[in-house]
C-alpha cells in the first residue's frame, strides 16, 4: 500500500469519507495528514482544542483497513507483547523518547494561538504540551496502537516499525 503525506486541507469529499469512516461527524478535524494514492484519508491531523477542551491525540488512523489490522493486533494481545519489547530494550525506550519530543514540537507548530491562549488561560495547557504521541503522560508505555501508527505513517517512530514488523509477519490480518 503506497501512502501519502501531505497535510492538507480536507476537500469536500475527503470530509464526507471521514465522516463515513468514523460514523459521525469529524471533531477538530484540520487536515488529511496521511492519504492513499486516490486520495482517500489514512491519517487526519486534529485541533489541539476541540470543543474548549484539550485534545491530546494530533494524529487520528481513519483508514477502515489499517485502522482492522490494529484493531485484531490489539484483540490478540499485541499491545503487551510489544510492551515486554520495549521493556527490554533501552534502546527502543529511548527512541519513544525522541518519538514524543518531535511529536510535541510538532504539535506546538500546529497549534492555533488561539488554543494556546485558551489552554494557559485555563490551566490546560499541560494536557497537551507535557504529553506526547495519542496524549500519553508516560513516555516508554504502549497506550493504543492506532495513535503511535498515525504518527508513525507521518514521520517514522519505534513502536511503528515494531508494528510494521508484526503486520508483514501476520497474514491472519488480511482484510481482503
Amino acid at each position: 500500500m503506497s501512502f501519502h503525506v501531505a497535510d492538507t486541507p480536507p476537500t469536500g469529499a475527503q470530509r464526507q469519507r471521514v465522516t463515513a469512516l468514523l460514523g459521525r461527524e469529524p471533531r477538530g478535524l484540520r487536515a488529511i495528514a496521511v492519504s492513499e494514492a486516490g486520495g482517500e484519508p489514512v491519517v487526519i491531523r486534529v485541533a489541539s482544542v476541540v470543543d474548549g477542551r484539550p485534545f491530546p491525540t494530533l494524529y487520528w488512523l481513519v483508514g477502515a483497513r489499517l485502522s482492522l489490522q490494529l484493531d485484531r493486533l490489539e484483540a490478540a494481545g499485541w499491545i503487551a507483547r510489544l510492551q515486554a519489547e520495549v521493556d527490554a530494550s533501552a534502546g527502543i525506550r529511548a527512541r519513544m523518547l525522541e518519538d514524543h519530543k518531535r511529536h510535541k514540537a510538532q504539535r506546538a507548530r500546529f497549534m492555533m494561538p488561539e488554543e494556546a491562549l485558551l489552554l494557559e488561560d485555563t490551566g490546560m495547557d499541560a494536557a497537551v504540551s507535557e504529553r506526547g504521541i495519542g496524549g500519553i503522560a508516560d513516555p516508554d508505555r504502549i497506550r493504543c496502537l492506532h495513535t503511535w501508527y498515525a504518527a508513525h505513517l507521518v514521520n517514522a517512530n519505534a513502536i511503528g516499525e515494531l508494528i510494521d514488523r508484526v503486520l508483514a509477519e501476520g497474514e491472519y490480518l488480511a482484510t481482503d
